[in-house]
């Protein structure tokens, strides 16, 4: 009988500075989805299942944030040519990632934590919330269109609504009038970012061709920008009247519409998906960017449920306790998906374009 062979998991040094130069700015996805999963079912009563994502989450942002500040000190150059382009904003999914999880903890009374990761969202969304689109304006040698538009932009409106969501839920344990004024200050200028880009969006969808390769999992931003602008709204309404800058029903009225509107798109969004994989053929592997549908399918039903709570629909409570099982599904699907790639390509067997660089 033959000897029983180990693979091989030594990946070669270029191999591993290549995989980290290219390294995709949009990797907080994954906190991101994690993250807002985690709440979805601690708001379910399933802790024991929202504590480990939580963990899971912690310890990805933890290990990215290394790999990407790392990064940022051997290949700055890299860095900021990433910043100036159209892919940009995928930087916001570390403002993002930070905020959710400051809203997770705030939920289990780890207030100190969670203000210190509000802080680093803060900080970071002041950093790249500004120099993102600064960096794109001041770019001399960048050759503006309309084809460089994508879904990855509204992660603008996901970073800027994320800071309303962590400073309305952590709101009760600090500074109350401050950070009621930050989420307020943030909520309302997402809106408006998010009717900005969104006919951006829409122009760039209807006017010019669209390469199946690039359709899809950016485009479920769209949708999720909504749902969290929807969440920041239903947080804003919960705080006392005193620390009120408009009226409840202005912030009801508003979730109810972008809820609606965000509930449109999701069979838009899954016709394009049928469209990409069995029209045009695309294949159906991993990539970074499915994070980018765990995470508005997780937001969109911790939003229905939150809504549901504010204007009294237990319907709208129902539905979001019921979606929060299929994030949880997607989430396990992509997380595998994630784990089988990296071991191919550990293994050297190619595996599509993995999680590395895409």
């Amino acid at each position: 009988m033959g000897r029983w062979v180990l693979p091989d998991y030594r990946v070669g040094r270029a191999r591993w500075w290549r995989v980290l130069r290219g390294l995709n700015p949009g990797v907080f996805a994954f906190v991101m989805a994690t993250g807002i999963v985690s709440i979805g079912l601690d708001g379910a009563g399933v802790p024991v299942a929202s504590d480990a994502l939580l963990l899971v989450g912690l310890a990805g942002y933890v290990v990215l944030v290394v790999v990407s500040g790392w990064r940022l000190l051997r290949w700055p150059r890299q860095v900021v040519a990433d910043v100036v382009s159209a892919r940009g904003f995928t930087f916001l999914t570390f403002v993002a990632a930070s905020d959710v999880l400051a809203a997770r903890l705030a939920l289990d009374g780890w207030w100190r934590s969670a203000t210190a990761f509000l802080i680093v969202g803060v900080l970071a969304y002041l950093v790249l919330g500004y120099g993102v689109p600064l960096g794109m304006i001041a770019e001399p040698r960048r050759h503006p269109t309309l084809d460089q538009v994508n879904g990855t932009w509204f992660m603008w409106v996901v970073g800027t609504q994320s800071v309303a969501v962590a400073a309305a839920t952590l709101a009760p344990s600090g500074p109350t009038t401050v950070l009621a004024v930050v989420g307020l200050v943030c909520w309302a200028t997402g809106l408006v970012l998010y009717l900005l880009l969104a006919g951006l969006g829409l122009a760039r969808l209807l006017v010019r061709p669209v390469d199946a390769s690039e359709l899809v999992p950016p485009y479920w931003i769209f949708m999720g920008a909504a749902a969290i602008t929807v969440l920041a709204g239903t947080r804003l309404v919960t705080l006392p009247d005193a620390t009120q800058l408009l009226s409840r029903d202005l912030f009801t009225g508003t979730s109810v519409v972008l809820w609606s509107f965000c509930s449109w798109l999701i069979p838009l969004l899954v016709a394009l998906g049928v469209w990409r994989h069995i029209g045009r053929r695309e294949p159906l592997r991993y990539d970074t960017a499915l994070w980018s549908i765990v995470f508005p399918v997780g937001m969109y039903g911790v939003a229905s449920d939150q809504l549901g709570r504010v204007t009294g629909a237990p319907w709208l409570v129902a539905l979001g306790g019921r979606d929060v099982w299929v994030a949880l599904a997607v989430w396990i699907i992509v997380f595998a998906a994630m784990l089988v790639a990296g071991h191919r390509w550990l293994r050297g067997d190619g595996g599509g374009r993995g999680d590395a660089t895409s």
